[in-house]
C-alpha cells in the first residue's frame, strides 16, 4: 500500500497484479476521515445551464462540480477515492482519450481514484452526455 501526493489515504494494489494506468484497483482509509459522497454531477455550470454539448467539455464541467462539492465538505482533489461515471456513448469517452486526459488532468492533475465507466441509455438532463458520482475520504475536523 502506498500513499497519494501526501496523502494519508493509501492506495490498495494485490500483489503480481499490473499496475493500473488512469485509475487506482482500491484504496485504504485510515481512521480520522469523514466519508463526503456526491450526487451525480452533470457538466453543466453553477446556473444549470450547458456551457458546451460536447463530451470533452461536459466531462471537465462534471469533474469541476464533483470537486466544487467534496471542497464544501471542508476536502479537495485528492481526497477523491471513487468515481463512477455513467456516458450515453462510452465511444464518446473513448474517441478523443488525449482530450479527455487532459481534461482529467486540469482537474484532478494526477490523483487517480477507483474509477467505473458505465455506458447507460440515458440521463435525467436530455443535454448531458456524462454524470459523475463521487467518494471522497476527508480529514475529520477537529470538534466536527
Amino acid at each position: 500500500m502506498e500513499g497519494t501526493q501526501g496523502s494519508p489515504l493509501e492506495r490498495v494494489q494485490p500483489e503480481g497484479w499490473p499496475r493500473p494506468r488512469g485509475y487506482s484497483n482500491g484504496y485504504r482509509v485510515p481512521a480520522g476521515h469523514d466519508l463526503v459522497v456526491t450526487a451525480g454531477q452533470i457538466g453543466w455550470d453553477a446556473q444549470e445551464r450547458f456551457p458546451d454539448d460536447a463530451f470533452v467539455p461536459q466531462f471537465e464541467q462534471a469533474l469541476r462540480n464533483v470537486v466544487a462539492v467534496v471542497e464544501a465538505a471542508g476536502g479537495r482533489a485528492e481526497h477523491l477515492v471513487r468515481l463512477t461515471m455513467f456516458c450515453v456513448d462510452v465511444e464518446e469517452y473513448l474517441g478523443d482519450l488525449e482530450a479527455v486526459g487532459a481534461a482529467y488532468r486540469a482537474v484532478l492533475g494526477k490523483h487517480y481514484p477507483c474509477m467505473s465507466l458505465v455506458q447507460v441509455s440515458r440521463l435525467v438532463e436530455p443535454k448531458a452526455r456524462v454524470e459523475i458520482e463521487a467518494t471522497a475520504a476527508v480529514p475529520a475536523r477537529a470538534g466536527g
